[in-house]
């Protein structure tokens, strides 16, 4: 159709076979394209607003398939962490350590929960191990994708709830006649990372229509953390011979200080292992004249792994139960060791309870593994009326069934009843059967499972009045649900992982809203936009949008948009089970933990929404015919957040003396950490601001194009993070860049150079200040048709194999591997052929 030639020749002015941009058409389009363009009105994500161009006054990124195919990417998840956009820390292929094999995105850092994902405009359901709060990419498979946009500014005045970040919308192919077969497979240069793929795409006219079927499957292979010499040896105080009250047995059968640490970088994933299999199939057809039917459906069934070290049992045993000898062995140690120490406050004393450690290397490592199920229908009705405008109604239903399992588990009440009736066998330090742990009920396998569901139905009218005046009208009805079941053992807290209740919950949301765009002269529109949501949970919200964009003349065009926006608690954050988590906290009393100290979250059904204000200012130039450049200030800033309260920072104000800081994380008397709790409330903040400034210039022959994001400020409940990274947060650097040059070498051969700069960040833990240096990954391909039917892609993602920057505190590796490649150089490699 006319608007989609449009739009192709728009995005091609920005970008080349794929090398990603802002959205810009600035005098870019010829008088004929923009005639043909009139003929038909297009949808542009941001907006409900038909139109016959896709000017707005939000900026735009748009990533082709075609970009997509080239630069080797094979999951959503590492498209969109590769933007400059992207910050702070997400879910993805190196997330080892609670992901549950879910993949984010997050937008500005702003958090996944505040970015709101779409499939063709419409919302798609949260998806994982249940009750979650953010979409798994991994549902949605790359072989579907027509193009990626992604709006870089808020619209919960358009879209409503979680829009607050922007938005990224996943459009598919349409309008396919033919059959491809594309088949890839990638591996890193040290023989591991090995992954493999195929899809399979028809298309066919239809009863009037077109009907697309696509099948995708994909196997990506693991790398373990020990295999890549950046990674520095463990050193966990949960020793395989255990250890009682710090002390390891001697060879005397006594007890002597614990001298030794445990290396669990050589059982853990630094990427974790999946399958996709995914169905997916969209019809479009013309009822008649005036009427459109489209449907899509959609399947993906995902089986992926996590592997950790054995469990760390961790368990504080009464010291009336154990036998004296221990006793007497335990006080030996500590006379001596007292005797050593002036002030009598810091002697070692034994308690009631006396803590045993043991790294369960007898039971095996941790496996982590999901068998997830995300289903989606929609159907949708769209109709043109004699006066230009137009009807449309949808209805969209999206279910997630999950189960997950933890292999290894350790049941902490049968490991301390076997430990009272074996003392000599467990504190001697010699390793166990695993059949012995197995018929005693120690080593469990732990079962969850979990889901959500959602259902919307839509209704909108939008035209264009003879005054041309575009305005949309239209009402939403949507509910949402959610629920995990965790393990019996886990609920009752028997387990040596943290306890963890759980969760059940629903709500139910209804809608109205109300767009306008108003040319007051040729240069000069307005558009504005209204939203109300009325929340079965907390309520009403209204939420606005003011816009405008100016067109000084032909080559230069400044545009901005002022607008609230907000996020309605979810499910989980409403009804969630009190969970325990093991943070990555320094402790100011020295209580020789573990860098990574149990808190227990807890959740709030009287929660209300976020609230949020954003700001952008632009302008689009056309240098020369050839040559564009766009500049945005962007600036978002979040009330009443749902956040917990920052336990680090009430650590260290609990021990300098602020009995309001140790109550508000419950840490009890003399420095005791072992009933941390961080209970969701409103009263976080966000604040963030910067530029996004590209620049695109095209020849004959290439095409550069230029991303870089400015960070000028973020700041989260009063701590400024500008130009930090850390184990808990992730990064936020002050320059993050991309680069791309695509060019044809002949008609049949074209190339591919990206580069991704990520400025360097400073950090603190434990009181040591660290920073990291700049870091520019490089990453080549070809393409190569070999005949109009054949084509053959290949390339190196890291050619030079940069080793990610070492982070103290890191949440893996000892670096932040959302921010960081912790994979190595990657070859890659696939061929499509079509008839």
């Amino acid at each position: 159709m006319y608007s989609e030639k449009f739009l192709s020749h728009a995005i091609r002015v920005a970008l080349l076979a794929g090398t990603t941009s802002s959205l810009v058409v600035a005098g870019q389009v010829s008088a004929a394209e923009k005639q043909m363009a009139s003929v038909e009105r297009i949808e542009v994500t941001g907006s409900r607003i038909t139109r016959t161009d896709i000017e707005t006054a939000s900026p735009i990124t748009v990533i082709s398939s075609e970009f997509i195919t080239q630069s080797g990417y094979t999951s959503v998840a590492e498209i969109l962490s590769a933007q400059p956009t992207a910050a702070g820390m997400s879910l993805g292929a190196t997330t080892n350590n609670g992901s549950g094999g879910s993949a984010t995105v997050n937008l500005r850092g702003m958090g996944a929960q505040r970015t709101l994902v779409l499939l063709n405009g419409r919302r798609m359901v949260s998806s994982g191990t249940g009750a979650d709060s953010a979409v798994d990419l991994n549902t949605i498979p790359v072989a579907m994708i027509k193009n990626i946009e992604i709006l870089k500014d808020g619209a919960s005045a358009v879209y409503g709830s979680d829009a607050i970040a922007g938005v990224v919308n996943i459009i598919t192919k349409k309008d396919f006649v033919g059959t491809e077969l594309t088949v890839e497979g990638s591996q890193t240069d040290k023989g591991d990372a090995t992954s493999k793929g195929i899809n399979i795409l028809h298309g066919v006219e239809l009863a009037n229509g077109n009907l697309v079927l696509g099948l995708q499957y994909s196997d990506r292979g693991e790398v373990i953390q020990s295999d890549r010499d950046f990674v520095e040896p463990g050193a966990s105080s949960f020793i395989p011979q255990g250890s009682l009250a710090g002390l390891v047995a001697d060879a005397s059968g006594g007890f002597k200080s614990r001298d030794t640490s445990y290396d669990y970088t050589d059982d853990s994933y630094a990427q974790t292992p999946n399958e996709l299999l995914s169905f997916f199939t969209a019809y479009n057809t013309a009822l008649d004249s005036d009427t459109e039917l489209n449907v899509d459906l959609m399947y993906t069934r995902r089986e992926s792994n996590q592997q950790l070290a054995p469990q760390p049992a961790n368990l504080d045993l009464a010291s009336n139960n154990l036998n004296s000898i221990h006793i007497d062995n335990i006080q030996d140690v500590f006379d001596e060791l007292n005797s050593a120490i002036d002030d009598p406050d810091d002697h070692h004393v034994i308690g009631d309870k006396v803590n045993y450690r043991r790294r369960m290397t007898d039971a095996g490592p941790r496996i982590y593994s999901q068998e997830t199920d995300t289903y989606r229908a929609s159907i949708g009705l769209k109709g043109y009326l004699e006066n230009d405008a137009m009807w449309d109604i949808s209805a969209t239903y999206g279910r997630n069934d999950s189960k997950d399992s933890v292999q290894n588990s350790i049941h902490a009440g049968n490991m301390a009843t076997s430990i009272y009736q074996d003392q000599s066998t467990w504190f001697s330090g010699e390793a166990f059967d695993k059949s012995v742990l197995v018929s005693e009920g120690i080593i469990y396998n732990e079962e969850n499972e979990g889901g959500n569901e959602q259902f919307t139905l839509a209704a909108g009218y939008s035209g264009v009045t003879e005054s041309d005046i575009g305005y949309a009208v239209g009402f939403e009805t949507r509910h949402e649900s959610g629920y995990y079941t965790p393990d019996e053992v886990t609920q009752k807290g028997e387990s040596t992982a943290a306890q963890q209740f759980a969760t059940d919950g629903n709500y139910s949301v209804q809608s109205v809203y109300g767009e306008v765009s108003v040319p007051v002269t040729d240069e000069l529109t307005f558009e504005a936009a209204s939203r109300y949501d009325q929340y079965s949970t907390f309520g009403g919200e209204i939420t606005w949008k003011l816009g405008a964009t100016y067109r000084v003349n032909d080559s230069f065009m400044v545009r901005s948009v002022a607008a609230t926006g907000f996020r309605a608690p979810s499910v989980s954050e409403l009804y969630g089970g009190d969970s325990g988590s093991y943070d990555y906290l320094s402790d100011p009393w020295d209580n020789e933990l573990d860098p990574q100290i149990k808190v227990n979250y807890t959740s709030d059904d009287d929660l209300q929404p976020e609230e949020s204000e954003s700001f952008t200012f632009g302008a689009v130039f056309e240098l020369t015919d050839n040559l564009s450049t766009t500049i945005d200030y962007w600036a978002f800033d979040i009330t009443n957040a749902i956040s917990r309260v920052d336990v680090q920072q009430e650590l260290n104000a609990c021990f300098n003396g602020a009995q309001a800081s140790c109550t508000a994380v419950n840490i009890t008397a003399g420095g005791d950490l072992s009933d941390l709790s961080a209970q969701l409330t409103n009263i976080g903040s966000q604040k963030t601001s910067g530029v996004d400034w590209n620049v695109s210039y095209s020849h004959d022959l290439f095409k550069v194009t230029f991303d870089t994001t400015y960070l000028i400020e973020f700041e989260q409940d009063d701590t400024d993070y500008t130009g930090t990274i850390d184990g808990n947060i992730g990064g936020y650097a002050d320059i993050k860049s991309n680069l791309s040059v695509s060019g044809y070498v002949t008609d049949d051969l074209t190339v591919l150079y990206s580069a991704q700069f990520i400025r360097g960040m400073d950090g603190e833990y434990y009181g040591e200040q660290f920073a990291t240096d700049d870091i520019i990954y490089h990453n080549v391909s070809a393409s190569y048709h070999i005949n109009d039917q054949w084509a053959v892609n290949g390339g190196v993602k890291n050619l030079f194999d940069t080793e990610p920057e070492a982070v103290l505190g890191g949440n893996d590796m000892g670096t932040v591997p959302s921010i960081y490649d912790v994979v190595g150089r990657n070859m890659f490699i696939s061929t499509s052929y079509n008839f």
